[in-house]
């Protein structure tokens, strides 16, 4: 049995359907109001707040993989993430079960620094100090010994479906709309981004390795890294139209922030996209070489011709 915790998003959609297409194993999907994808999948509808029903949840699994959302909210992410995390791990330690945690890049330093597994955290703001600190409660006890786990973690997403992120609702979306892309703060950083679908697949490759656990791994990215004028005008040959973009500055983002308090949360991210965001996701491609990356191109097509 393999179980998702935090089942309904797009990356437990996608990861759902590639260990059903790849690995035999039965799966379980776990949330408040879980939803099958396929016909055989377990539902089990879970408050993963809730100690106990994590326990259950988990019960007679063989790897539960943690890929929870939350809406970006602050105080939701600081009394909620925590919890779940702890829950978690108790509950595949209780059950013997190997957890699979999928983690995003907020704790990482807000330079152009090339970003690797050894990238030392350096939170700034509260959704980035909450993100690190439950990486660092798994990572305290896989290095104790108390249970088998391993960190797979991704830089911001973009993709295909209901796949949410800052790309896709300003940029991608918005030509789909036939409306002008919106870049925050500079079309001209390089930025990186994973293709959703490649996220879940190369997560499931993980979480089936048995040597890939007692460490972090870069899920894979197009190493090719393209700025946000450079999508542009890959939508542009998409589209066969020529696309003009607006580059919007932060002091705009805090006027919208006084009316809107998801672009106010949003706040806290945008010093990343003034700087080069280089994700390396060497060590992946290294142990896996079969794996086949998304290209931008490939990706950005997708969306806009899907």
């Amino acid at each position: 049995m393999q179980t998702i915790l935090g089942a309904g998003g797009q990356i437990a959609e996608e990861l759902a359907r590639d260990l059903y297409r790849t690995f035999p194993h039965d799966i379980r999907l776990v949330s408040r109001n879980p939803r099958r994808i396929h016909e055989t999948d377990e539902l089990v509808a879970a408050d993963l707040t809730d100690p106990e029903a994590t326990s259950a949840a988990v019960a007679g699994s063989e790897i539960a993989y943690l890929t929870v959302g939350l809406p970006i909210d602050s105080a939701l992410w600081e009394q909620r993430f925590p919890v779940m995390m702890a829950n978690a791990i108790a509950a595949c330690r209780e059950h013997d079960c190997k957890l699979v945690f999928f983690d995003n890049t907020y704790m990482y330093p807000r330079t152009s620094t090339t970003q690797t597994e050894g990238t030392a955290f350096e939170p700034v703001g509260r959704k980035a100090t909450v993100r690190a600190r439950i990486a660092t409660m798994l990572l305290e006890e896989m290095e104790a010994g108390t249970i088998e786990a391993v960190i797979c973690r991704a830089p911001e997403f973009y993709g295909p479906g209901k796949t949410q992120s800052l790309t896709n609702s300003l940029v991608f979306d918005r030509i789909k709309e036939g409306k002008r892309p919106i870049v925050p703060l500079d079309a001209h950083t390089l930025r990186t981004l994973i293709w959703t679908p490649d996220a879940s697949r190369g997560m499931a490759l993980v979480g089936n390795t048995p040597d890939a656990y007692g460490t972090t791994w870069h899920l894979p990215v197009d190493p090719d890294r393209l700025s946000y004028a450079d999508m542009v005008e890959v939508a542009s040959q998409v589209e066969g139209r020529r696309i003009r973009y607006l580059t919007l500055p932060r002091w705009a983002f805090r006027l919208g922030g006084l009316a809107n308090p998801a672009v106010k949360e949003a706040e806290e991210l945008l010093p990343r996209y003034r700087e080069d965001n280089v994700f390396d996701s060497a060590k992946f491609a290294a142990r896996f070489p079969e794996f086949e990356v998304t290209t931008y191109r490939e990706g950005i097509t997708e969306i806009l011709t899907g």
